[in-house]
């Protein structure tokens, strides 16, 4: 794992080109739920996201999110780990980082291990971290097609689609992931997306995708066809 601490913002882009994304590759970035899932929802959405590593690495896409061992990031480091290359760039508030071998506490969580890279950011509470997580995932992009799914999530999810959004970067919502995913679905489906407290963005990049309907295979064919409109496969 190749770390990298970035205290400004205007640090971000030399930073990422120092961590080896030096020219335009497809990106991936996932967001979504932060905190401990239970055994049943690690259970159900473990399949989403061994497919998820498999599309990354048959596109060649980098993929980032939020690093820390718990929620989507660890479902989606223990999906690399089952024989993929792809980079996984996690960008985490370095302040809430635990150190290794420290006991999880006072709101700290250790990074996920099956990581290839970590960007360590300002921020002093979980949700800090979104603008500089996509734009992080632009910048490493550079200009290649990029996409953000969001699968289940809580409050900070809502920070992180805006933040996607903000970039001008397509947001697919796992609709039947759970939580804030469902949420945004629905909002999709009955028109209402505008209006929903939480939700600040622009509703016309969201798009709801159904896990229920044939396996999810909508999902993954929207995410293959974005990926692979341009920009050259990572290669190690």
């Amino acid at each position: 794992m190749r770390t990298l601490r970035v205290e400004r913002w205007s640090d971000l882009p030399e930073a990422v080109a120092t961590l080896g994304f030096t020219r335009p590759v497809p990106t991936l970035v996932v967001v979504g739920a932060a905190a401990r899932l239970d055994d049943d929802e690690y259970e159900r959405l473990e399949p989403l996201f061994g497919r998820l590593a498999a599309l990354a690495e048959h596109t060649g896409a980098a993929v980032v999110d939020g690093g820390t061992d718990t929620g989507v990031m660890r479902l989606l480091g223990r999906a690399r780990a089952c024989g993929h290359t792809f980079p996984l760039v996690g960008v985490v508030v370095e302040a809430l980082v635990a150190p290794p071998g420290a006991e999880v506490s006072d709101g700290q969580w250790p990074l996920e291990p099956n990581h290839s890279h970590v960007l360590l950011v300002p921020g002093t509470e979980w949700g800090d971290e979104a603008r500089w997580l996509a734009r992080a995932a632009t910048l490493v992009a550079r200009g290649a097609p990029s996409v953000t799914v969001l699968v289940n999530g809580g409050r900070v999810a809502y920070t992180d689609a805006e933040a996607s959004l903000a970039e001008g970067r397509t947001l697919l919502v796992a609709a039947g992931s759970g939580g804030t995913a469902d949420a945004l679905a629905a909002g999709v489906r009955d028109g209402s997306l505008n209006r929903q407290a939480h939700f600040v963005g622009d509703a016309n990049l969201v798009d709801a995708v159904e896990l229920s309907e044939d396996g999810g295979q909508p999902l993954f064919a929207e995410i293959e066809r974005i990926l692979s409109d341009g920009g050259q496969p990572w290669t190690t």
